[in-house]
């Protein structure tokens, strides 16, 4: 049985960790719903050295599927909005610290290698947010696209899912904000700006550390650090009011960096800062547990330490009040550091900007008429006029 008390304690395997090329996660650790368990041991039957040694290459595989729902609402009074999108389930930018990577389980997959090399597109979402927004029960307040896997993720080059939403929002005239760590977004500005013009629209970059080495590591196939500032100066440029968000803040690892991660930023264009300490929830703990013995084995113990002197003495506290800014002096430390930095660069947290996004200009979306089949039931129905 588990509980918040024992959520996500690490069991570590007893095999070495070895980092797998342009992953996040070291294993494909078995997720906490799934019926048979796999274990891996030493028969005595030694393979060829070559076979032995050759790593396993792990594929991005994308598969479509059809949505029932695409709007997800937030009753978390820690989270600065209400309602999400998210065209994609896992995410191949493979960050090790990903709170979404549990949600893998549910689909009888592994939160580890798996959370970040098979994703789903969810290719009706454009479809499914012009119905939802045409509902007279509908009321008006910011979506946050790509909270929980990032919606510019590589796969959304040939999907174009995200566009097609942003298009929807701006028929609208939708509030939207967007978090992302992809340069990608800047293929989106023409439609950006205009929101942000009319006060629709606003983004954030995510920046862990100024890094490259760590970043290549912690976050292997998002944008490189350099890169994710010159989106913050494009969309800048371009008049989109843009932030960076620092998260999580590992300490020893992320932590020292957090200075220079908002300096960096605000030089680049950014007007908003925020920042949430490292969250261990479910798998995340043992896989990142895995991620520091294989990226970090001489510090991962103090790094461990340290995350629990902020949660209670826990690897993980899921309270409301602390799970996003940890509890005690180290929390406290961190929090300060932010904020007086914030308020020495004359920057602003995020979420009030969010909160500031125009409701106002909302108008209810077309209908598409149906084709195909669904036009000849409504015809046969009498109803084909409705469409007209």
């Amino acid at each position: 049985m588990r509980n918040k008390e024992t959520e996500g304690q690490a069991m570590l395997p007893p095999q070495s960790l070895k980092a797998q090329k342009g992953r996040g996660a070291v294993t494909n650790m078995q997720g906490r719903y799934e019926v048979l368990g796999r274990e891996a041991f030493d028969d005595g039957w030694n393979q060829e050295e070559a076979e032995e040694d050759a790593p396993k290459v792990w594929r991005t595989q994308v598969s479509e599927e059809t949505a029932r729902s695409i709007l997800s609402r937030n009753q978390s009074p820690d989270i600065p909005f209400n309602v999400s999108l998210n065209p994609y389930r896992g995410c191949e930018h493979g960050c090790i610290y990903c709170f979404a990577r549990p949600s893998h389980s549910y689909l009888g997959l592994s939160p580890g290698l798996d959370f970040e090399s098979r994703l789903f597109a969810k290719v009706n979402a454009p479809e499914l947010l012009r119905s939802e927004l045409a509902k007279p029960s509908y009321v008006v307040e910011p979506i946050a696209l790509g909270v929980n896997t990032d919606a510019y993720q590589p796969c959304e080059r040939d999907y174009k899912l995200t566009r097609r939403v942003l298009e929807v929002l701006q028929e609208c005239a939708h509030p939207v904000g967007l978090i992302t760590k992809s340069a990608l977004i800047e293929r989106d500005i023409d439609i950006l700006g205009a929101m942000a013009q009319k006060n629709l629209a606003a983004a954030s970059v995510t920046i862990t550390t100024l890094d490259p080495k760590i970043a290549r590591t912690l976050e292997p196939r998002a944008a490189a650090p350099a890169r994710r500032l010159r989106t913050i100066k494009t969309l800048s440029e371009a008049g989109i009011p843009v932030g960076v968000s620092i998260a999580p803040i590992i300490p020893f690892v992320t932590e020292p960096d957090i200075e220079r991660v908002l300096e960096a930023a605000r030089d680049a264009g950014a007007i908003m800062g925020s920042y949430i300490v490292l969250r261990l929830p479910w798998e995340v703990n043992p896989l990142f547990q895995q991620w520091l013995e294989a990226h970090f084995p001489e510090r991962a113990q103090r790094v461990m330490n340290r995350i629990r002197d902020m949660r209670g003495g826990k690897d993980y506290d899921a309270n409301f009040a602390t799970r996003m800014r940890g509890e005690g002096v180290w929390a406290d430390l961190i929090h300060q550091r932010i904020e007086k930095t914030l308020a020495r660069l004359g920057m602003i947290g995020r979420g009030t900007r969010y909160k500031s996004l125009d409701r106002s200009q909302f108008k209810r979306p077309q209908q598409i008429p149906p084709s195909g089949a669904k036009a000849r039931a409504a015809a046969a129905a009498g109803q084909g006029d409705f469409f007209l």
